[in-house]
């Protein structure tokens, strides 16, 4: 399997190898689904099986249909890195901090798209672990901090971190993999577009150019043609609105994540709080990190969990909207002579239909984290 002798290779050891790998290593994602069910409050009784707080957490993360998609059709292997991440949360639940902090550290090393929520590991570790006790009101009790609790964190990290990358730096190949692992001439943008907020900014970019080429304001020499939208993973410049560089999005995600983390510090709520963190770390880099792939999606949604009913009825519309929207994408807009000219319409309107969703989910998140209470025993804990 790992002498190629061409781009197209295949052979049916290759494929059960990959297949029976991922079904194999999805053992650990099943009980770290285990063991996030036993950190849910059941205290509410539930007659009826479908209403149970485990039962229904079981299903969300087993069946998920993403997570079954981007393994058993694309042999990504998230299952298994997804169960690192759920048994690490599921450890810290249970106040097992140590054992958290070394499944975290390793699983950052595995796959680096994780240090998306890494600020909500250290923030909480730091605010639990090194400071051992809060005041009546919650604040924190600065006499309390732990040398010993850092250092063993500390030693963690470090030793994860040698084991990991120690090879490579004596072979003096650190440098190869830094830039493997941030590609940055990959562009802004996945081929695809993540629905995130820079589809919605070059929606805008391109609305403007075929604005101004129709209002002559703009020279159709000038362009290039589907820069944005050739469905390849390049540079690209866009036309109207001024280009982003990675360090704009650096910025814009680090400035986007701020207000989670210090809530996670001035307003802690134990675990629940945790989360609510991790989810938005990892929704916020979703929205403004630099060429986002749509899977890394996942990374926001596993966590995640709420107490009212799933969705409202204006969500439940907006999901209904999908369904003729594809429609309209897959089978109508392909007969259409429209299809030669704007031939990026397709994934213009998945991709901008699809932001406005996750937009909406991660403003309404951010708004009920920002605006909920702590209860006594949260702040007394």
């Amino acid at each position: 399997m790992l002498v190629i002798e061409n781009l197209n290779y295949t052979s049916h050891a290759t494929i059960f190898f990959q297949r029976f790998s991922v079904i194999f290593t999805d053992i650990l994602f099943i009980y770290a689904a285990h063991e996030c069910c036993r950190c849910v409050n059941g205290k509410r009784a539930a007659k009826d099986i479908l209403e149970k707080p485990t039962f229904i957490l079981a299903v969300l993360l087993l069946w998920n249909f993403g997570l079954l998609i981007v393994d058993h059709i694309h042999f990504q292997y998230n299952g298994f890195l997804f169960g690192l991440m759920l048994l690490s949360v599921a450890r810290l639940c249970q106040r097992r901090y140590l054992e958290g902090a070394l499944l975290f550290a390793v699983l950052l090393h595995f796959k680096h798209i994780y240090v998306y929520v890494a600020p909500a590991y250290g923030i909480y570790l730091l605010r639990s672990y090194c400071f051992t006790a809060n005041h009546a009101d919650g604040s924190l009790k600065w006499r309390s901090f732990s040398f010993l609790h850092l250092t063993l964190l500390g030693l963690i990290v470090c030793l994860v971190s040698a084991l990991s990358l120690g090879p490579f730096i004596v072979l003096g190949q650190l440098p190869q993999v830094m830039s493997r692992l941030f590609p940055f001439k990959r562009g802004l943008c996945h081929a695809y577009w993540a629905p995130n907020f820079w589809a919605l900014y070059n929606a805008v970019d391109k609305a403007l150019t075929v604005l101004g080429l129709k209002c002559n304001f703009l020279d159709h020499t000038k362009i290039p043609k589907a820069s944005m939208t050739g469905g390849l993973v390049q540079e690209f410049q866009h036309t109207v609105l001024p280009s982003v560089t990675p360090l704009a999005t650096l910025i814009c995600t680090f400035i986007s994540i701020l207000p989670s983390v210090f809530c996670l510090w001035f307003k802690p709520q134990g675990p629940r709080g945790f989360l609510q963190c991790l989810v938005l770390c990892a929704l916020s880099s979703f929205m403004f990190g630099w060429h986002v792939h749509e899977k890394a999606i996942l990374l926001a949604i596993l966590p995640l969990r709420r107490e009212r009913p799933l969705l409202t009825w204006l969500e439940t519309i907006y999901l209904i909207q999908l369904v003729p929207l594809e429609v309209f994408c897959e089978f109508v807009f392909p007969l259409t002579p429209w299809k030669w000219h704007y031939p990026f319409v397709p994934l213009l309107l998945t991709s901008v239909y699809c932001a406005l969703g996750v937009t909406y989910a991660w403003l309404k998140l951010y708004i009920s984290v920002l605006t909920e209470r702590m209860s006594v025993r949260q702040k007394a804990e």
